[in-house]
């Protein structure tokens, strides 16, 4: 019998034959995790039922009821998530915003008519700017995150182009269109939206994600006014699939891209703000509220997130007053957003005591 030896054991693998092994593996490991997490919901609940009833003091036969009517419950629930859906089962209305990889529409289901947020996502681009992985992340904190401070997925499918997400639709709008009309806010509604924000980046960051795209693009407003995070294209989380590193391609572009021509303050403003939609759908997004860690890339962890935030409130309180005729990204986030601009707020007292200068 001919011995094996190294050269005849190690066999070249093609980048065709290396993708389709990734992308079984992590198709098993999402599969395997999920069932693992359904299993751990379902327990979750039926402790959540017991100790409900035991609080109501309810009889033997009635809690032999619940249960029943329990059980029955979670029966339909894996029987619909195990029904297939397409595009076929939604009605679109209207297209209500536009991304660098797709596109989001308002949707009505045709069976029992309900309204939603169809986010669709081409495949192509996406493969081609390495956001995979991004996407991954995106649909997995969308699964877990079931809060009341991050929109809720209902569905998600896809075909040999586009990757759909159907989300709940937030009428009220997002924080930059409210800024777009207002300025600026009253310290008042500025401390009631950040707190609000504070307590979403704070769910997120306990399930183990980091946004990394806090922006007033992104905090959706319900029909009550109250916060939600949304967009979670670029988060990243504990696992190997939501491993790519999109700020690597920041330096690329150098901040000339983003001065400001020589021109009064008012027009400068102006232009700042008529400016600011097309820079959020570009493929990089904006950089406004990108912390400095990120772009000196020596490193970075949730923090990144409540620099953003600061910035945020920064924008809430204060029109932009740029009176240099060449303000440079960098610069004017490293000039301008910081603590020493708030001096005389009392809207400091807003972000808690760890969230100090320093740390923004």
């Amino acid at each position: 019998m001919a011995m094996i030896t190294d050269s005849t054991a190690s066999f070249p693998m093609s980048n065709h034959t290396r993708e389709r092994v990734t992308v079984a593996k992590l198709t098993l490991e999402n599969f395997y995790s999920n069932l693992i997490a359904q299993h751990e919901e379902r327990e979750m609940r039926q402790v959540q039922l017991e100790k409900a009833m035991e609080q109501e003091g309810l009889a033997a036969e009635d809690r032999q009821m619940r249960r029943t009517q329990h059980a029955q419950k979670e029966t339909e629930f894996l029987r619909l998530k195990r029904t297939r859906l397409g595009l076929d089962d939604f009605e679109s209305l209207k297209v209500i915003g536009r991304g660098a990889f797709g596109e989001v529409r308002l949707v009505q289901k045709k069976d029992t008519g309900h309204i939603y947020a169809m986010k669709i996502l081409r495949k192509s681009d996406m493969l081609e700017k390495e956001q995979v992985a991004h996407i991954r992340a995106e649909r997995d904190i969308l699964v877990e995150a079931d809060g009341a401070w991050v929109v809720k997925m209902f569905y998600s499918f896809q075909d040999k182009r586009n990757l759909y997400l159907i989300m709940e639709f937030l009428p009220g709008g997002d924080m930059m269109t409210l800024l777009m009309k207002k300025d600026t806010l009253s310290e008042e509604e500025a401390q009631f939206y950040i707190a609000e924000t504070v307590l979403a980046i704070d769910c997120i960051h306990q399930l183990g994600f980091i946004h990394r795209d806090i922006k007033p693009d992104n905090l959706l407003l319900d029909s009550r006014g109250h916060v939600k995070l949304s967009d979670f294209g670029l988060c990243t989380g504990l696992k190997k699939a939501h491993r790519t590193e999109f700020y690597r391609n920041l330096t690329c572009s150098p901040p000339s891209n983003f001065t400001f021509q020589n021109m009064n303050s008012k027009r400068k403003a102006e232009t700042w703000k008529k400016n600011r939609r097309q820079l959020a759908y570009s493929t990089v997004g904006t950089p406004d509220y990108i912390a400095p860690e990120v772009f000196m890339q020596n490193g970075y962890n949730k923090l990144c997130d409540w620099w953003s935030l600061g910035v945020i409130m920064y924008e809430m309180l204060i029109v932009p007053n740029m009176t240099e005729p060449d303000y440079k990204l960098k610069d004017w986030v490293f000039i301008n957003y910081t603590y020493k601009r708030f001096e005389g707020l009392t809207a400091r007292g807003t972000i808690p005591s760890y969230m100090k200068a320093g740390k923004l």
